[in-house]
């Protein structure tokens, strides 16, 4: 997956399970990391 794709759905991710500014940051930094752990 190319980091378009793997920002798209982390920023998807943290916005919908954020809740808030630094809620937002964190699990897209989170699924951002996942999505190329697993190279997805």
């Amino acid at each position: 997956m190319n980091n378009f794709w793997r920002t798209l759905i982390a920023g998807y991710a943290g916005w919908k399970w954020g809740g808030g500014c630094l809620g937002f940051v964190v699990v897209f930094i989170i699924v951002f990391y996942l999505l190329g752990y697993i190279h997805c």
